[in-house]
């Protein structure tokens, strides 16, 4: 009994003295490796009595137990000890000023949509949001899109696998299903914009299959085209600061919209050179309308009662052409090169009083 108990204290001593991980590992197999000492102990009982055995076993074992947790604590705390030192000699002076060449730029898409807010708060609007992965109801079906329409074939659309009961989501085409979403959990008076992310099977110069838009919703009793009209012709004279902007409506179609528009800006082509504001041509910017009854009805609002207006933009689109970007697949290359010619200082926040590109 008495070397079980020297044998106890010199092993614990040995774990609980170790300096580093080194030492202690050789503690543990001094103690528990296959020649350690109380390994050797435990083999011992073989050649003892039954009654020896029924003794002594069981404070081997315990030892064994209270070796393995001492090794474990004492681990713990040298690990404790190694990460304060380390960060002891590497900590990071924060009070340095940053390195110049590592300054980062705000990408203009965001840029855009921060200028895209800041217009239309001023007009009332506030900012929703929804999923990118939706289902068939709120990106088609409830916007009035029938089954045979065009935009819901597989050249326009990415689906995912067919679940068990034959439904497929997809990945929304417009940010037009936040719309519905918002309207069936909202009671009119309704002004909300929508920016995010959209996908469609497309891919050149303008069109990537990724890409990012922005709606608008309004839903009273007394909304009118009239109303839809000094909106688009505020946002616009806004966005592209130019006071004189000349703009037109054309007729035009949309299943979600009755009746629907596209809206021009006035500009000119000088060589490579576009400049909005001026000359004859015209340029499309966006497409618009009146709600369209079916989606009012669809979300559980009367069409006799409230109607409204809805347009979408184009957040890469008009970013090219206010800031002369020639292609809207160098949006997505991650080219630091191109972020640095055309991107934003991060504290240059957009606002109407001081100016959206200043």
């Amino acid at each position: 009994m008495d070397d079980l108990d020297a044998l106890e204290s010199e092993l614990t001593a040995a774990v609980r003295e170790a300096g580093d991980m080194a030492a202690l590992e050789a503690a543990r197999v001094g103690a528990l490796g296959k020649k350690g000492r109380l390994t050797r102990a435990m083999r011992e009982l073989g050649a003892m009595t039954a009654d020896e055995r029924r003794t002594v076993a069981p404070r081997l074992n315990r030892l064994k137990q209270h070796l393995n947790e001492a090794v474990a604590a004492r681990k713990r705390e040298l690990e404790a000890a190694r990460l304060e030192a380390r960060l002891a000699v590497e900590r990071v002076d924060v009070t340095l000023p940053a390195r110049p060449e590592t300054e980062g730029r705000i990408h203009p898409v965001s840029q855009v949509t921060d200028e895209l807010v800041a217009i239309f708060a001023d007009m009332g609007f506030t900012v929703a949001e929804g999923p990118d992965i939706e289902d068939d109801f709120h990106n088609f079906t409830a916007l009035n899109i029938p089954p045979e329409h065009p935009a819901r074939q597989m050249h326009d659309t990415f689906y995912f696998p067919e679940k068990a009961d034959g439904s497929r989501m997809l990945l929304r085409t417009h940010t037009s299903p936040v719309q519905i979403r918002y309207m069936k959990t909202a009671r009119p008076p309704i002004r909300i914009i929508v920016p995010g992310r959209t996908y469609r099977c497309d891919s050149d110069q303008t069109h990537t299959p990724m890409f990012h838009q922005v709606e608008g919703l309004v839903i009273d009793e007394t909304t009118h085209m009239g109303h839809l009209k000094g909106c688009l012709e505020e946002f616009a004279r806004a966005f592209f600061e130019v006071d004189g902007l000349r703009m037109r409506f054309r007729p035009s179609h949309f299943p979600f919209t009755e009746p629907s528009a596209e809206v021009d800006i006035g500009c000119t082509h000088a060589g490579d050179e576009l400049r909005i504001g001026e000359g004859d041509d015209w340029l499309e910017i966006l497409g618009c309308g009146m709600v369209h009854p079916r989606v009012l009805e669809c979300v559980g609002l009367d069409p006799e009662r409230y109607q409204g207006f809805a347009f979408g933009v184009g957040i890469d689109r008009i970013a090219m052409l206010k800031y002369g970007i020639p292609d809207l697949r160098a949006f997505f290359d991650a080219d630091l090169r191109w972020l640095r010619h055309y991107g934003f200082v991060p504290l240059d926040v957009p606002t109407l009083a001081g100016g959206l590109s200043q």
